[in-house]
């Protein structure tokens, strides 16, 4: 049995998956890779990028947050704001993009199996179309990490350009939320 045979490619999305929680986990242990993430703040906007990134993930929102609180005492607020919504946007595409091209055919046949025809219509009607981006929406500019928010948008009809608008709006009122309160404590 080929293990890499397009007919198992859902093996290796979990193969990855797995990989990457290993790595994670692995790295956040070692005191050397500490040190740079505690550095991220003196790069400045690039700094605020890289946090931006690392914001939306669940394995390195802890790390995103404190580089952007650290960063909000030394850069201005809005340019701070912007900067790390955009590096939170581009991470938050990747993931989109994953899951329209990679996941989406795998968790379709489940899908499809638990919700059944019927359900399937009613969801899929113009009342009911904009829950999945909206609770996305929601997910993004809460503390909660991005990966379920931008599933959520990534399994609906969304189309690219709108999930970019939605991710950007979603990280510029999360991010401001966090600076602001930065800020003031």
């Amino acid at each position: 049995m080929n293990f890499w045979h397009p007919q198992h490619k859902h093996h290796h999305n979990l193969l990855l998956f797995i990989f990457g929680l290993t790595l994670a986990i692995i790295i956040s242990q070692n005191a050397e890779f500490n040190k740079i993430i505690g550095s991220l703040g003196t790069f400045g906007y690039l700094g605020a990028v890289i946090a931006g990134g690392l914001f939306t993930s669940t394995f390195t929102v802890a790390i995103g947050a404190v580089i952007l609180v650290d960063l909000a005492k030394t850069l201005p607020p809005v340019w701070l704001i912007l900067f790390a919504a955009a590096g939170a946007v581009f991470s938050d595409f990747l993931i989109f993009k994953f899951i329209k091209d990679e996941v989406e055919d795998d968790i379709k046949p489940i899908y499809e199996k638990i919700v059944g025809s019927h359900l399937k219509k009613i969801l899929h009607t113009k009342y009911f179309a904009w829950t999945l981006p909206v609770l996305g929406a929601l997910i993004i500019v809460s503390p909660i990490p991005d990966e379920l928010g931008v599933s959520l948008m990534g399994f609906s009809t969304l189309t690219t350009t709108r999930f970019l608008t939605i991710s950007l709006v979603s990280h510029l009122i999360g991010i401001s939320a966090l600076v602001s309160a930065a800020k003031i404590f």
